[in-house]
């Protein structure tokens, strides 16, 4: 009988089971709510690092510039940046004729490539009819992976002679005869120069910003734009009063990289800047940037002072870059700072 009693299964009541089956779920759930809060701990963790490690590696360029000009600024000081002599055979330095090559390259290469790129992206994005809009938004894409040696390779050897020729003799007799503005076009005509830099540039820079602008423009919504047309407003009036206060931010940050490339262009420029230490009124006349001096004596540098000074130049084109980004970051929180008030 005993036997018996203990071979019978005891049955269990149903709440019982219900009781014991939430406890497993909870387990499981409680078990999987750990596992994921280490997934995120440890995914924020590793991309804080990768943003870090950006950090870090800026502060350590900055750092080796700064150590590597310190030479240059001990034995110069600021004047360094105010002096025109660059005379490498009596180890005397100064940054102003680099200084000034730079910024005026670029400020005539955005000058040209602005408008052109705006035009670009605006017919791409507004105008363009379908078929057309693939090839042509390709074409300034694939400008944009064009090495930049070729540039300077097409520019010294296709485009100085055509604008030795042609287009210099042009500016000459017209904006050369405008009083205070003509001296800027007064000077040899061999077709290399500040100004023939800045147009190589501007060919450069113009699929970067052109790029950027279509991509922001065709994120305007299509509500937006055909509530403007509904209400009869013109393609201009749309662009102007929609699709730019809609894309303010992501037009100037195309800006500020066509800019960038400018400002640090190497090759392109050193081939048709002229390489010439020397400072004049003249846009015809050849100049030197602070990236086309780099690339033409860091090699051959041989005294301390020498290569100091041309690692004080790359910390000024830092600072330069730094302060046209934060410009630019200024000017965009006074546009919403102003939207808001409004």
């Amino acid at each position: 009988m005993s036997a018996h009693i203990s071979s019978m299964t005891i049955p269990v009541s149903e709440p019982d089971q219900n009781s014991a089956e939430a406890a497993l779920a909870t387990k499981r759930m409680a078990s999987t709510m750990r596992k994921q809060r280490w997934q995120d701990f440890l995914f924020h963790k590793i991309t804080l690092g990768f943003a870090f490690s950006v950090l870090l590696v800026l502060v350590g360029i900055i750092i080796s510039l700064v150590i590597g000009a310190w030479p240059a600024f001990k034995e110069f000081g600021p004047a360094f940046i105010t002096t025109v002599e660059w005379d490498p055979v009596n180890d005397k330095y100064g940054a102003l004729i680099a200084i000034v090559g730079t910024l005026s390259t670029s400020f005539i290469a955005l000058l040209i490539a602005f408008p052109l790129s705006f035009g670009i992206a605006l017919f791409l994005t507004e105008i363009c009819p379908s078929w057309l809009r693939g090839p042509l938004g390709s074409a300034v894409e694939l400008l944009a992976g064009v090495p930049s040696i070729i540039y300077g390779m097409w520019g010294l050897f296709v485009f100085a002679p055509l604008f030795a020729d042609y287009i210099q003799p042009a500016l000459a007799a017209t904006l050369g005869n405008v009083p205070v503005l003509g001296a800027l076009f007064k000077g040899p005509q061999m077709g290399i120069g500040i100004l023939a830099a800045g147009l190589i540039l501007a060919v450069m820079i113009i699929p970067f910003i052109a790029s950027v602008m279509r991509d922001v423009f065709e994120v305007v919504p299509a509500v937006l734009k055909e509530s403007a047309y509904a209400l009869g407003c013109t393609k201009w009036e749309v662009v102007r009063k929609v699709v730019l206060p809609y894309t303010k931010t992501g037009v100037v940050g195309g800006v500020m990289l066509g800019l960038g490339r400018a400002l640090g262009e190497t090759m392109a420029v050193t081939f048709v800047i002229g390489n010439a230490h020397h400072l004049s009124w003249s846009l015809f006349a050849a100049g030197n940037s602070i990236a086309s001096t780099l690339a033409n004596e860091f090699a051959e540098a041989e005294s301390t002072l020498h290569v100091s000074s041309l690692f004080a130049l790359g910390l000024i084109l830092f600072m330069i870059t730094f302060v046209v980004l934060g410009a630019a970051k200024l000017m965009l929180a006074s546009m919403e700072r102003k939207e808001g008030s409004k």
